[in-house]
């Protein structure tokens, strides 16, 4: 099954005060970068979708092993930054759709959820402690929807219309949840 990685880069991050895809983790990978290696470690495969003039982050990424695309549309949101994506890959069987800000999700995590998808499961989602997280792969049923999607929403609207579609991936990775919109969020997560 051809499934392709999304990883969703063109936001702002106006919250962050600096551009935090290009922000070192504390072993030197920039934080984009490493989003892409964890998806690039499990799928041929990965678009990463930026906003015009990102320009070194597109050259780190494309270093990275992804293919990227501009988005003209992309101050509109990361709805359109979706569309983008997805008619960038529309040849695809289905995508996993991962944040270039969240650097954490594992491999294996990625792994699972195209596994899903290639079991067939029309969407897939992992699930840390009941709660949903990234990458949510979607199958090929969905182009149309993928590719209309706008806003700040996503695909929240999709997923919302078609929970019960949604095949749950329990995992042990609370990566999945951990999103970089601060420096603070940089910190080590306080284990419970």
């Amino acid at each position: 099954m051809n499934v392709v990685g999304l990883l969703l880069a063109a936001g702002s991050a106006t919250r962050f005060g600096s551009d935090k895809l290009l922000h070192p983790l504390p072993h030197g990978v920039a934080i984009a970068v490493q989003a892409a290696k964890n998806l690039r470690a499990v799928l041929p495969r990965v678009v990463a979708v930026l906003r015009p003039g990102a320009e070194e982050p597109a050259r780190l990424l494309a270093a990275a092993g992804c293919e990227t695309v501009f988005c003209p549309q992309a101050a509109q949101g990361i709805g359109a930054s979706l569309s983008c994506a997805v008619r960038a890959a529309a040849d695809a069987d289905g995508w996993l759709i991962a944040l270039a800000d969240m650097p954490f999700v594992r491999p294996s995590t990625i792994a699972a959820v195209r596994e899903a998808l290639e079991r067939g499961a029309p969407i897939a989602a992992p699930y840390y402690r009941a709660r949903r997280g990234h990458p949510v792969g979607f199958s090929a049923r969905f182009r149309e929807l993928l590719e209309r999607a706008s806003g700040d929403e996503g695909a929240r609207a999709i997923l919302a219309e078609h929970e019960r579609e949604i095949v749950k991936v329990p995992v042990g990775d609370p990566g999945v949840l951990r999103d970089i919109d601060r420096p603070s969020d940089l910190a080590p997560p306080v284990t419970v």
